[in-house]
């Protein structure tokens, strides 16, 4: 019996930015249909642009070759984006779900109001990392600037370099894991203790993330919880 052969990969629709308007390439990727056989697709040229592969809500495979402007990914719902370079403010902003991966560094407020999915950066995140997250998981694998996880309502953010000023800075009910040191912690927001579960959610980030790194050598940060309602002894922290 002759043997069913697999089809060969598909080779990636390709945009040039320099030859294309970023709008046309962006209503595309939009207008995708939930079963595309077009799985993968790549642009060039990105060239700092803003706003690259936002509001996908298909589960495509989209590779960015270079650095990308602000925004970039934002409302990604599905897709798994590749980002080879630097990212700008906002990168995998209000994320619904997917993967971002940033193999450079972040600007300022990565994965700000994100509701779920994977967000990876390979260097270092700028202020404001995980801002008032609301599901997202986020690895960096770098150092994170001051006030990141400010209001973090739910999620994981997993750091493993040095955390800046006001870490998790009246953050809600996130988990925020620090392997490096911390600067400062934000209002309400002391060290957890590191219990079975917590251990398990950061090895199965650390995994996913490709991070080589032991869940022993982090440390947990939550909320206290004295914030959640007015109280007038509380009154200089909020």
């Amino acid at each position: 019996m002759r043997r069913a052969l697999k089809p060969a990969a598909r080779e990636p629709v390709v945009f040039d930015l320099a030859t294309r308007p970023l709008r046309d390439i962006n209503a595309i990727l939009q207008a995708l249909p939930a079963h595309t056989n077009e799985t993968a697709w790549a642009i060039a040229n990105p060239r700092g642009a803003h706003a690259v592969a936002v509001g996908v809500t298909t589960p495509v495979s989209i590779s960015i070759d270079g650095h990308v402007g602000y925004y970039c990914a934002g409302m990604n719902d599905g897709a798994h984006v590749t980002i080879a370079g630097n990212a700008g403010p906002g990168v995998a902003e209000n994320m619904m779900s997917g993967t971002v991966h940033v193999m450079g560094d972040a600007s300022q407020a990565a994965g700000a109001t994100a509701h779920g999915g994977l967000l990876i950066i390979e260097g270092n995140a700028s202020a404001r990392c995980g801002i008032s997250m609301k599901g997202v998981d986020i690895v960096v694998k770098g150092s994170v600037g001051h006030m990141s996880g400010f209001m973090a309502q739910s999620g994981n953010l997993v750091i493993l370099g040095v955390a800046g000023e006001a870490l998790g800075d009246s953050l809600y009910e996130a988990n925020i894991f620090v392997r490096g040191g911390i600067t400062s912690l934000g209002a309400d927001c002391e060290e957890k203790p590191m219990t079975e579960a917590a251990s398990a959610i950061l090895e199965t980030l650390l995994k996913k993330a490709g991070a080589d790194a032991d869940p022993k050598d982090f440390k947990l940060f939550g909320s206290a919880r004295t914030l959640y309602h007015f109280h007038v002894d509380n009154a200089d922290a909020y």
